[in-house]
């Protein structure tokens, strides 16, 4: 769709940005296609925006920003304003004559403010700012009533309706309110409420019926007592039927003498779990259930809380309990297990038959409902007041946001850090102004890698490591050859706040030209170096295990001559010395020559060439030598560095980055400060520690020169008499 919206846009790492600077541009934001946006999305956290204004703009609570919802602010901050300007002005204070009163949500929206001026004793006002909303948001929050539709526990002057409240919530859990307290619905009240009279209706058809309750309120303990043994018990008759049935059954059906000789080896005790598997009593043909201490010690405390909850109040003292006695019980007992599996499953059931009834039997829910619609009627004032927080916020901070969302136009033009932009790092004698806040430097990096950016990953910590937090430096001019894990630096927050930074990891990018012009001969440096190196090493060794030996045989001999008796040793005829074999160094020497030849033809030829060029060709060819050996090194960084994208290191941190912002070389030199010297500063360049510096090299290089100009003028055809 085509924007009615006359934009403007500028050119700024690599591609095209709209600028915005006007109300106007603000509000016809939707019109813009959201391929021309820089960002699509930007975390709620880890960046250097006001907290309270992201989450004011982030209306889903998912943690991300993204662009409907900042079209959203704008349209609605745009709608209750007279002048739209007003939201880039990115003022502190807000003047009422600013609120538009033709619209109803404007009216009421400066009935709020009024209000909350009168309320912190400024009636008189003419504007109103962040800092008076901030402790009427507190205020509010802390209301018993404030339109949120949730009361608290404390809201009524009734303990008795305060404690259902507190039941309630310990039931079916609380709900939160604006200020993060606890409290109830009309969902949890309506919810609790229907559990409570399901609950009391099925006590009430049970508790009533005498059939049910055959033992009146101990009915319900007299039958947890009959539950817990009438498998057991079951099983019991039914064996001692079976020995009736055929008399053969009662000596196996009893456990065999097999099964005892089992238990014969283990310490046995009334918990011990092979015991309960035996039978209840010796086993025979018509025998009745003993009550008495021939019972199983397994089941011995189980069968005495029958006798005494169920056996004796229903049929007297027994001392045995017969088959048709036990069916008896079982008989009068059906009603009540029936009715204990219709009981429904609430969540009330802890609160106890005795409390349920109680208060199903008061008018505590109507109470409840009639607060929590009071509650609800405030809905729209404090909702008006809530706006007045927002707006005020809206308009300090929502340019700030679209020029480092729409656009990046603070981090290009340099009118002021990025809201990614964490800090400064001084660090090798450099400043980084491209800091990010990194959660996870691993997970970071693989994506940020991406970037071709040289990314040095910083642990920093304040106050004696109590405060911490990671962040990534990119580093975009110099070099990289002093920047190694473990080297300290100093990271300065956008508060001004100092931390301790050390490198726990590093991104390695080529960062100049320079770097890779020297890289090469840094590299044969370094690698001459450490064959220099290996080769003193080993010839040291060498020579000290030599020395050590010696040492160690000299020992030796001083004390096998200091052993009494001992013979004195008569020194050995010296070893004539063995004549020189030249055939066996023949391949050494031949090596030698050959190698030497080589270079020497190499030099030879190098010299011979230089000395047949002009004079004007030499500097060439010494230039063309140069960009012999560094011309690939360059070559190579200068495609890299003209591929460094902020994209992947923002991506990485919950950005969703929408374009190619390109970093650069001249731009990258703006990101990475240099430590450069003042104008008017006086150097003194006598440094007395200075390394003492030899003259042979100057007396060889000034006699090539004069042997060079020599030979030029001989190829000129000028003669020079010396003579």
């Amino acid at each position: 769709m085509a924007s009615k919206h006359e934009w403007r846009f500028f050119r700024a790492g690599g591609f095209d940005q709209v600028r915005i600077s006007s109300g106007a541009d603000m509000l016809a934001l939707d019109e813009l296609d959201q391929k021309l946006w820089v960002a699509l999305s930007c975390p709620a956290h880890g960046i250097e925006f006001d907290a309270h204004t992201l989450e004011l703009i982030d209306t889903d609570g998912d943690g991300h920003v993204r662009a409907p919802e900042v079209i959203a602010a704008v349209k609605w901050a745009g709608s209750v304003l007279k002048d739209p300007d007003w939201l880039i002005k990115g003022v502190d204070t807000l003047p009422l004559s600013a609120i538009n009163e033709e619209t109803e949500e404007g009216r009421k929206l400066l009935a709020a403010a009024r209000h909350i001026l009168t309320g912190l004793g400024k009636p008189d006002a003419e504007s109103i700012c962040p800092e008076d909303v901030a402790d009427t948001r507190k205020l509010m929050a802390a209301l018993p009533f404030n339109g949120d539709g949730v009361v608290l526990p404390g809201a009524s002057d009734d303990a008795s309706v305060n404690r259902v409240m507190q039941e309630i919530m310990d039931c079916l859990g609380s709900v939160e309110d604006r200020g993060g307290e606890g409290g109830v619905s009309e969902d949890t009240v309506k919810s609790f409420f229907e559990q409570a009279r399901t609950y009391a209706t099925w006590w009430s058809n049970g508790a009533d019926n005498p059939e049910v309750f055959v033992l009146g309120a101990q009915s319900l303990d007299a039958l947890a007592a009959f539950q817990a043994v009438k498998t057991k018990v079951d099983d019991y008759f039914t064996r001692c039927r079976m020995a009736e049935y055929d008399p053969r059954a009662a000596m196996p059906l009893s456990r065999s003498l097999e099964d005892y000789q089992l238990l014969a080896g283990k310490e046995l005790g009334a918990a011990t779990a092979e015991l309960a598997g035996f039978p209840l009593a010796t086993v025979g043909a018509g025998q009745s259930l003993p009550l008495d201490g021939r019972i199983n010690p397994a089941w011995s405390e189980l069968i005495d809380a029958l006798k005494r909850a169920v056996v004796q109040p229903l049929l007297g003292a027994r001392e045995a309990l017969s088959q048709a006695e036990w069916q008896d019980l079982t008989a009068r007992f059906a009603p009540l297990e029936s009715w204990m599996a219709q009981k429904p499953q609430t969540a009330v059931e802890c609160l106890g038959a005795e409390r349920i009834q109680a208060i199903c039997a008061g008018t505590i829910q109507s109470v409840l409902e009639e607060m929590i619609v009071k509650d609800k009627a405030l809905a729209e004032e404090v909702e008006a007041i809530a706006s007045v927080d927002r707006l005020l916020y809206y308009c300090r901070d929502l340019n700030v946001l679209v020029n480092n969302f729409v656009s990046f136009n603070h981090f290009y033009t340099g009118e002021g850090k990025a809201t990614f932009q964490a800090g400064t790092l001084y660090l090798d004698g450099r400043s980084c102004e491209l800091c990010v806040k990194v959660e996870d430097v691993n997970k970071h990096a693989v994506l940020a890698n991406l970037s071709r950016v040289c990314l040095v990953y910083c642990e920093c910590t304040r106050k004696g490591g109590a405060e911490k937090m990671t962040i990534a430096a990119a580093f975009t001019a110099g070099d990289s050859d002093q920047l190694m894990v473990g080297r300290n630096g100093v990271f300065y927050d956008r508060k001004g706040n100092d931390w301790d930074a050390t490198i726990v990891r590093i991104l390695e990018h080529p960062i100049s030209i320079r770097q890779a012009f020297w890289a090469p001969y840094k590299r044969i440096g370094k690698m001459v170096g450490e064959q220099l190196q290996k080769l003193a090493a080993a010839r040291s060794q060498a020579v000290e295990s030599k020395m050590t030996a010696a040492t160690v045989e000299a020992a030796h001999k001083h004390a096998e001559a200091a052993k009494p008796g001992a013979p004195v040793p008569v020194p050995a005829p010296a070893a004539p010395p063995t004549p020189f074999d030249i055939s066996k160094f023949a391949g050494v020497f031949a090596a030698i020559g050959l190698a030497v030849g080589a270079l020497g033809t190499a030099l030879a030829s190098v010299v011979t060439g230089l000395l047949n060029l002009k004079w004007w060709q030499m500097p060439l060819a010494v230039l063309g030598a140069f960009l012999i050996v560094s011309g690939p090194s360059m070559l190579i960084a200068w495609f890299k560095l003209k591929q460094r994208n902020l994209g992947p290191i923002l991506d990485a941190t919950g950005w969703a980055v929408n374009a190619r912002a390109r970093i650069n070389i001249a731009f990258g030199k703006s990101l990475t400060g240099e430590a450069v010297l003042p104008g008017n500063a006086a150097r003194h360049l006598v440094d007395p520690f200075a390394d003492k510096k030899s003259h042979w090299p100057f007396y060889v290089g000034f006699l090539l020169l004069v042997a060079l100009a020599v030979w030029v003028l001989w190829r000129m055809g000028i003669r020079i008499d010396l003579l």
